[in-house]
């Protein structure tokens, strides 16, 4: 992936377009600089990460005939944010009609409707919406509108010094570097259709293994 520039505002106008992300786990060193920049542009409270970056490990060694060692250890990272799904439903549960669906395909929380109910938070499988207690409402990535309205990429992908996230028409980003999207710890794509491609680290797990575990639950 090349160095990101700005790009003209024009390019932006999709209409009934299906923006998503992608992230190549090989280059991802788990340095988060994603999730602090996303974390300081939209000045986030403490407990509140639109962005995460997951730490997945599992494995085992062993000693085989001759005290030699075998060895199936893994570790890798994932950044994951919300994937702005053809299934959402974050939007089927709110009572409210607050999460809402872009011409470009990104889904918002309208805060004008949002009563800080809970249920898409409860609903969605990959933690995107997320509670603010400063305000009571629930809020969400909506891949920086603000930004890409002026020409700018999405915070998290400037920041990302290894250039490990990409951007852009879904449909594009599957051409470009294929479909998968179910990788552990991440749950099964059929479920919501995620607008996600990732391209995976050499010791990926399927979305349905049981080979590896978190290892920190609490900073997602």
């Amino acid at each position: 992936m090349g160095i990101m520039t700005q790009r003209d505002p024009a390019d932006y106008v999709l209409p009934n377009g299906k923006y998503g992300f992608f992230f190549d786990q090989e280059l991802c060193t788990g340095c988060k600089a994603c999730q602090i920049a996303c974390k300081d542009k939209h000045d986030l409270p403490i407990g509140v990460n639109w962005r995460r970056v997951v730490e997945y490990a599992g494995g085992a060694t062993t000693t085989t005939t001759g005290d030699a060692f075998t060895t199936s250890v893994f570790a890798y990272y994932t950044s994951i944010a919300c994937n702005h799904c053809e299934d959402a439903i974050c939007m089927t549960v709110c009572p409210t009609t607050a999460m809402s669906r872009r011409e470009d395909g990104t889904i918002y929380v309208d805060p004008g409707k949002c009563v800080g109910c809970r249920y898409c938070e409860w609903a969605c499988s990959y933690g995107a919406p997320q509670f603010n207690p400063d305000d009571g409402q629930m809020t969400k990535c909506d891949l920086c509108y603000d930004y890409r309205e002026t020409g700018q990429e999405p915070a998290c992908v400037t920041s990302c010094p290894s250039r490990a996230l990409d951007w852009g028409p879904i449909e594009d980003l599957r051409a470009e570097y294929g479909t998968e999207a179910g990788v552990a710890p991440l749950p099964d794509p059929t479920v919501l259709n995620p607008r996600l491609v990732i391209k995976p680290h050499k010791d990926a797990q399927p979305w349905d293994s049981a080979n590896g575990e978190i290892l920190n639950p609490m900073e997602i």
